[in-house]
């Protein structure tokens, strides 16, 4: 039998941000004893990945960052590309492998911290708190009891949603033969891809220096592809796009992010609640993750280093929610065009409030000025028969 005040369960970006935060102790506050269950090595385990966010300034996870960059390029099917500079604003690369030795060497160094390797079964509320059935890397069975449980876990189905698209992507990690990339300018979004029938593709290239960049190719579409799928995509954009000629690929990274109308509930017990993206923390109109998780997680933190009831807040508001909604809508009926809609935004709206809209930071009037640069009839159409449309499974054909 293990014992804690708080169980966080996935050593993933929510769980370590989570774990991490507990582990500091503020002015007149008491750290609550944490246990960290990670699953064993195996497909429980997400491969390394890349997690994208942008802030002003210095952040709690700059030594974690692989690269940042000032300056932004947009580039629609066809014309010239739409480039900026987002200061104060930067936009920030961390590879996962970075983030989880940064913050396990935080972690180790603080008492109040448990690591636990297991795999969670069940987890079930009891009086004064929740149990977590587990079992250990050799099978033996084992129980966690805590007074709260933060599971940050991916669901195992999606909820019925009145619309779901998946961003699906498969990324080369390449050191070209000469140098060709601009180390200080990040490809946001590429249009010069083949365009689904459903939905949108774009390259998106994350330059670390002249000859090495993340090169990515990213669908916004009801299914994901093959991996032969993936690797002709991305080669077609490395090699007739890109023109990057002779590379070598050292890594590569694949994922799937919905996006999706869904309510997705944070808590699903008395002392059971759900964070990261499990708990609503993507934004659906983009896929972005990790800013909307920190929020959240700073938020549960704070609630527990007060003594306070610590359910995880919105990462987003509900003027955002229902905003991606009608975009989701719009997209997935076809009534808008993805590429030239993201194109039109770009070139009409600075980057720097652009991205402020997309992560929530602006206010109803800005919102409503970005709105007015979509095209408002296939949005406001979308947006009139949004209520009469049914919630249904992900899977429905």
């Amino acid at each position: 039998m293990f014992e804690a005040q708080v169980a966080v369960i996935g050593a993933g970006a929510a769980g370590l941000s989570l774990a991490h935060r507990l582990s500091t102790r503020s002015a007149g506050s008491r750290a609550p004893s944490v246990v960290l269950v990670d699953p064993p090595p195996g497909p429980l385990r997400p491969p390394c990945r890349t997690w994208c966010y942008w802030e002003a300034g210095p952040g709690r996870y700059d030594a974690a960052v692989t690269a940042s960059w000032r300056r932004l390029r947009v580039r629609p099917p066809a014309g010239a590309p739409v480039e900026d500079d987002i200061a104060p604003l930067r936009y920030k690369m961390i590879r996962s492998d970075d983030f989880e030795a940064l913050v396990g060497r935080d972690l180790a160094r603080c008492p109040g911290v448990r690591r636990l390797e297991a795999t969670v079964e069940t987890v079930e509320d009891v009086r004064d708190g929740a149990r977590v059935l587990l079992r250990d890397a050799d099978g033996r069975p084992g129980v966690l009891r805590a007074r709260w449980v933060f599971d940050s876990r991916p669901l195992g189905s999606l909820p019925a949603a009145r619309t779901t698209l998946l961003q699906h992507f498969h990324g080369w990690y390449v050191r070209t033969a000469r140098p060709v990339f601009d180390p200080g300018t990040a490809e946001l979004m590429d249009f010069r891809t083949p365009q689904p029938d459903r939905g949108l593709s774009f390259g998106y290239v994350l330059p670390t220096g002249r000859r090495e960049a993340l090169v990515e190719y990213t669908e916004f579409s009801p299914r994901v592809l093959t991996h032969d799928a993936y690797e002709a995509a991305v080669r077609q954009y490395a090699d007739d796009v890109l023109r990057l000629g002779e590379l070598e690929v050292r890594s590569t990274e694949t994922g799937v992010i919905p996006m999706t109308d869904a309510p997705l509930p944070r808590q699903v017990g008395a002392s059971v609640f759900r964070i990261g993206a499990a708990g609503g923390a993507t934004r659906p109109s983009t896929g972005y993750t990790f800013a909307g998780l920190q929020r959240q997680t700073q938020a549960v933190a704070a609630a527990l280093l007060r003594g306070r009831r610590p359910v995880p807040p919105p990462a987003h508001s509900a003027r955002a929610r229902a905003m991606d909604a009608v975009f989701l809508r719009a997209l997935d009926s076809g009534r808008a065009d993805g590429p030239a809609l993201f194109s039109h935004l770009f070139a009409r709206v600075p980057m720097r409030r652009l991205l402020l809209f997309l992560d929530g930071g602006t206010r109803l009037h800005e919102d409503l000025a970005v709105g007015l640069r979509t095209p408002v009839g296939p949005m406001l159409r979308s947006a009139v028969e949004l209520p009469s449309l049914p919630r249904r499974p992900f899977d429905d054909p």
